[in-house]
């Protein structure tokens, strides 16, 4: 059925009334809608029976311009509400300001009061009284009397009626605003109490004055002022929006619980005496001082009962509150000292301090900060703020109770995300933030995630205040580009293991430059080596304007391999890179191209920087003659360091001006020419380089070579290698690197190393046949930062034919996004094992590897004891060194102080003096105590916390981020150049010294040699070797034991020491010849001691043939070849037989742990080369010689290069 639609509706009139009207409307249809429940309505009609707005709101309408519809109306909204008591509310209670005047207001009243019973006490006679009984005037016989009657003049009266009128309003209206329905608490509420005894009497007084001398104690209202103090001080912490002012509150109400005690006594116990001794307000105060303080003198003392009863109760009342004010101050002072209390505005504004803000604050991480923040001189007034939002540990707290970082270190607990907590740091002041993540945390991720928050909250908080970042993982990078410098920790890492490949001992290279340090560390050590390489390692990177140096500023207009030579040759610094004033980026050895001006900044290592340098010139410069023996008419002729001496046979042919001959070699050996003379063995750099000198780079000149000759050996088909950018980055924010790329992509399933694909059946490293050795990268995943250990490896200034194979051995099988990033790169394969799997080991190509890189896993950074997390690590690194000995294993961990346990032997007593030498450099201050541990020095093993000084030391040295990615090739800078390695070898030594190496190089190919990587050989002798022991075989005990293990340890020439094992096996042959020496002939006892050797032998063998049978089966039940590994097995074994014969270390089983290595940065000129030694270079980028050549093409390499190799 159809029914009738009704429309409510309201109409608003002008006095503001409202009439209801229900209207019915026609329906739309005959017949309602069966599928529809509801009311159907015409808004047409609805519109045309709306009366309209009165004329005020249309005329207001017209004004504004909106005359198109007239259906408003105006509605006044209220935030609290409209009514009388809640206006009166909001003003007296609610509002902040408001609230604070009517305390302040109510404050001084009460201080007015106490203020005007101090004045009538002082003007009272207590021989007169007003009041019944006695006229005014007449003496009162009656002591009593003077409790109850004072003598109150007219003016202190009138004040003190309208004060009490005043403040008896003020309570009744706060009493009515605040009632909440319970009247009789409020009634019997202390304060109001207190209020009505001082009050009520004052205004009784008006309408019956005989009682107007009676006695009121006002002085009670100090209790109330100490009320409306503390209101007073919470209303302003409120308006000011200070939160952490629990300490002021309770130190305040303290010390006016204190002050109320001591005046309620003065004043209570000066009125009662009044019957008494009468006492003076004075002496009724110095009464109360004494007896609170607990001296009790005893001169002043009550004399009347009420009086003494008065002092009981104070003193009751004083034990019972004060302990509880004490209580809480105390409790207070407590978590404020956990919470670190505050940095004061002023000292912000008058001191200069920087922020440190951490998750989890542990003592390695704060003394490495702490250390390299200070090493600078110009930080020595600085403050460190620390703010974390855990409790201070009790090691962290123990070392900031030191007196060298108490006055300097202030530890805040609280939050970045706080506003409140910035505030308490003051970061709008601070001169940096330090943002460091907790690496050692399972989930990396969420670690970095957290990272990005405080970098955001900071920049929101103190937008200029200068941010440094750490961060975990490279793909969060992109969220923290807005800080002022970021080091991304999986970038570094991986960067520095792929340079250790191909560059020995890189990472040991770059800690020591990025780390701060005197170059005095090993100076007391009686080894060489330790002192030398201690000395090198306080090099560091420095920076000056060309105009402003010594140095460099001769060499204004010249070019700057000209620049580095001479200021090598002259004051033995290393000139490495430039910075142009225009152009922000830097470049490491731009070439002879490139004109030195004298806005440019050089950035040189040395010792020191040039404004803390000396310069003592010769006598012949002195006087201005030429010196004798110089090389050059020119500023470099009269040479300073006098380490260059050995430089003056050197023999330069000025005449001759054309280009070295590159076919020899960079150091080839002085040859005789033609007419019988000697051609120059180091040839003359150009001030300003011509087409003519500049050389053609090993990239452009052996590229023909390998696309000709680099053939497989088994008939491969010949893949075609193209230079290029890579297509995919795995992550935003990556540095765009030219690599050497395959021409198409590699399919997925060709990348696995261990299964074969429609492609090509190889299932093992040994069927791919390579040329060069692998390099085998053992991680737990494959994140994004594993990207930047195969660029480095693959860039294009790297020749084709010194490519290695790389492998990597992952936990986890990689996503396909990161499979798509390494598609592109030739020889990269991967593998699903562990290290721990001797079979994945084996399939991966571990016989056919020359590096093996294993990294640290996340899940094993964080462990129950910190220092345990590289526990597997190091068990999993020692059970390959053992299996593979001839194996370079390159080993990351994540603490520092656990590479003592890399190739660990026991008894060890070099491993031992090397651990006491640790302990004094550490004891002496120094910032690498560890750097002599032997597997740091051969760059065996490496942490990435080393590298967290490289985000300390940018606040002085804003440029050492920068470089090290440069050294490292995150960053490649068109024209700066590379770091690489090359060998000495023995046809070499001719060069003689590192001085003559370092200009030969740069006359040559324009390199700039930043260091020397040197492995000495130590070989024992048998005298040396043996280790006395006494007639009855036992062993060394005390201080003769100690003095062979020092004799060992301390020999300079012979550090490594022999094992206690090798004590057990002289003592049985010793014992078996003096048993054979009483009861058969010489012939017998040769024979027993030759039975005793080679027992020996064979007890040492046993060892190592077990773990090679171990290898051999697992090798057949792969189906893999064993004659590899049984050639190599075989020569360690007859070495191992040289050494037992002789009487070596027997559990070293390859001439490798006979060495150690080291790295030495710019040493000294005339250091003596040796063989083997790796000289660090920085070559020149090899495109910048070729400005007409697009860099990138899709090309064959012959067809690239056809025009190079024309020319």
């Amino acid at each position: 059925m159809c029914s009738e639609c009704y429309i409510n509706q309201t109409f608003v009139n002008d006095d503001g009334t409202t009439n209801d009207h229900k209207t019915s409307s026609t329906p739309v249809s005959p017949q309602c809608d069966p599928m529809r429940s509801g009311v159907i309505l015409d808004t047409s009609t609805l519109e045309s029976e709306v009366p309209p707005l009165p004329p005020r709101f249309r005329f207001r309408d017209f004004l504004l311009g909106d005359q198109g519809f007239d259906d408003r109306v105006q509605v006044e909204f209220y935030v609290n509400e409209n009514t009388f008591k809640e206006r009166l509310k909001l003003f007296f209670i609610k509002n902040q300001r408001s609230s604070l005047r009517i305390r302040v207001f109510n404050f001084s009243l009460k201080l007015l009061t106490c203020l005007l019973y101090i004045i009538r006490v002082m003007t009272d006679d207590p021989g007169q009284g007003a009041g019944f009984g006695p006229s005014p005037g007449q003496h009162i016989s009656n002591k009593w009397e003077l409790i109850f009657w004072v003598d109150r003049k007219l003016p202190v009266w009138a004040i003190q009626v309208i004060v009490a009128i005043i403040s008896f309003l003020e309570t009744m209206l706060l009493m009515y605003l605040s009632y909440k329905g319970n009247i009789w608490e409020q009634i019997f509420h202390v304060s109001f109490l207190l209020e009505m005894i001082n009050t009520v009497p004052f205004i009784i007084t008006i309408f019956w004055p005989p009682i107007r001398n009676i006695f009121i104690p006002v002085f009670l209202n100090c209790w109330l002022a100490k009320c409306a103090l503390e209101n007073m001080i919470n209303d302003v912490h409120r308006a000011i929006q200070r939160t952490n002012s629990a300490m002021f509150n309770q130190v305040l109400i303290l010390i006016c619980t204190l002050l109320c005690l001591v005046f309620t006594g003065t004043c209570g116990i000066q009125h009662l005496e009044r019957a008494g001794k009468n006492l003076s307000l004075f002496n009724a105060f110095y009464f109360c001082i004494v007896t609170f303080s607990t001296v009790g003198f005893g001169d002043v003392t009550p004399r009347i009962w009420p009086s003494q009863l008065l002092v009981v109760i104070m003193i009751c009342v004083a034990l019972v509150v004060l302990p509880l004010q004490f209580e809480e101050l105390i409790y207070l002072w407590m978590e404020r000292q956990k919470s670190g209390g505050n940095y004061s505005r002023h000292r912000a504004q008058t001191e200069k301090h920087v922020v440190l803000c951490v998750s989890a604050l542990k003592m390695d991480l704060l003394m490495d900060f702490l250390n390299e923040f200070y090493a600078h001189p110009r930080l020595q007034d600085y403050y460190v703020v620390i703010l974390c939002p855990s409790e201070m540990d009790l090691q962290v707290g123990r070392v900031l109770q030191i007196p060298l970082w108490s006055q300097r270190v202030i530890y805040l607990q609280g939050s970045v995300l706080k506003d409140q907590d910035l505030m308490r740091a003051k970061m709008d002041d601070a001169e940096a933030c330090f943002i460091l993540s907790s690496r050692n945390d399972a989930d990396r991720m969420a670690a970095d995630h957290q990272t990005i928050l405080r970098a955001w909250a900071v920049k929101d908080f103190a937008p200029n205040c200068p941010l440094y970042v750490q961060i975990l993982k490279p793909e969060n990078k992109f969220h923290v580009k807005f800080a002022d410098h970021v080091v991304c920790e999986e970038e570094f890492k991986y960067a520095m293991l792929a340079l250790n490949c191909v560059c020995p001992a890189t990472s040991t290279l770059v800690t020591l430059l990025v780390h701060t340090s005197r170059g005095q560390e090993g100076q007391q050590s009686p080894e060489q080596w330790q002192r030398t390489y201690g000395c090198c390692s306080g090099n560091e990177v420095y920076h000056i304007r060309l105009c402003d140096s010594k140095f460099f500023g001769e060499y204004e207009g010249k070019s700057f391999t000209y620049a580095s030579f001479h200021a090598h040759k002259k004051y033995g610094v290393c000139l490495i890179g430039i910075k142009r004033e225009e152009n922000k980026s830097i470049l490491l050895n731009p070439g002879p191209r490139h004109i030195m001006a004298s806005t440019n900044t050089c950035y040189y290592i040395n010792i020191t920087k040039e404004e803390n340098s000396a310069f003592i010139f010769n006598q012949e410069e002195r006087k201005g003659r030429p010196a004798a023996g110089g090389f050059y008419d020119g500023p470099s002729q009269l040479p300073v360091h006098s380490i260059l001496a050995s430089m003056g046979t050197v023999a330069i042919d000025l005449q001759s001006t054309s280009p070295p001959d590159l076919s020899a070699g960079k150091l080839a050996p002085p040859t005789v020419n033609g007419t019988g003379s000697r051609r120059p063995s180091i040839a003359p750099v150009l001030e300003i380089a011509d087409s003519s000198s500049i050389l053609p780079c090993d990239l452009l000149g052996d590229q023909s070579e390998d696309e000709a000759s680099y053939a497989d050996d088994k008939g491969h088909r010949l893949t075609e290698y193209v230079k290029g950018y890579p297509p995919n980055s795995p992550y935003i924010g990556s540095s765009p690197t030219l690599c050497h790329l395959l021409a198409g992509k590699a399919s997925f399933c060709c990348l696995r190393l261990d299964q074969g694909c429609g492609h090509n059946s190889f299932e093992d490293a040994k069927a791919y046949g390579f040329k060069n050795k692998l390099i085998i990268v053992s991680a737990e995943t494959a994140g994004n930062g594993l990207y930047n250990f195969i660029v480095p490896l693959r860039a294009y200034y790297r020749p084709r034919r010194e490519l290695n194979p790389i492998v990597l051995l992952l936990d986890n099988p990689p996503e396909n996004h990161f499979l798509e990033a390494i598609c592109c790169f030739p020889m990269v394969y991967y593998m699903a094992g562990a290290i721990d799997n001797l079979d994945s080991l084996l399939q991966c190509g571990i016989l056919y590897a020359d590096n093996l890189v294993v990294v640290d896993k996340e899940s094993t950074m964080s462990a129950e004891e910190d220092y345990m997390a590289d526990a597997k690590t190091i068990v999993n690194v020692q059970t390959m060194f053992r299996l593979f000995p001839s194996l370079s294993i390159i080993t990351e961990l994540t603490h520092p102080s656990n590479m003592r346990f890399m190739q660990f032997r026991a008894k060890d007593c070099y491993s031992l003096a090397l651990s006491k030498l640790e302990k004094k450099e550490r004891d002496r201050g120094s910032n690498l105590a560890f750097m002599f541990r032997l597997p740091f020095a051969a760059g065996r093993v490496f942490s990435i916390s080393m590298l967290d000084t490289l985000l300390y030391q940018s606040f002085v040295k804003d440029y050492m981020i920068l470089i090290a990615r440069l050294l490292l090739g995150l960053d490649t800078t068109p024209g700066s150049g590379y770091l690489c390695a090359m060998k000495i070898s023995e046809g070499d030594l001719w060069i003689r010294t590192y001085g003559r190496l370092f200009q030969k190089l740069c006359s040559s190919s324009a390199e700039v040699p930043i260091g020397i990587y040197r492995t000495e050989y130590h070989i024992f002798s048998t005298s040396e070797a043996s280790v006395s022991v006494d007639d009855q075989g036992e062993e060394p005990r005390g201080e003769k034991g100690a003095e062979e293990c020092r004799g060992v340890a301390d020999h300079s020439d012979h550090p490594m020491p022999r094992k206690k094992s090798m004590q057990w096996a002289r003592r049985l042959s010793k014992r078996s010849t003096r048993w054979h020496a009483a009861q058969a002939t010489q012939p017998a006892r040769d024979h027993d001691h030759r039975m005793a050797q080679q027992r020996l032998s064979f007890y040492r063998r046993s060892e190592r043939e077990e773990l090679s049978e171990l290898v051999r089966n697992r090798m057949k039940h792969l189906g893999l070849p064993i004659s590899e590994y049984d050639d190599m097995v075989n020569l360690t074994a007859s070495d191992v037989m040289n050494r037992v014969n002789l009487g070596y270390l027997q559990d070293e089983l390859n001439d490798q742990q006979n060495t150690l290595s080291y790295v030495l940065i710019n040493p000294s000129p005339d250091t003596r080369l040796e063989i083997n030694d790796i000289v660090y270079l920085i070559r020149p980028d090899p495109l910048a010689y070729v400005p007409d050549e697009p860099r990138v093409q899709s090309s064959s390499l012959r067809e690239r290069f056809e025009s190079s190799t024309d020319t």
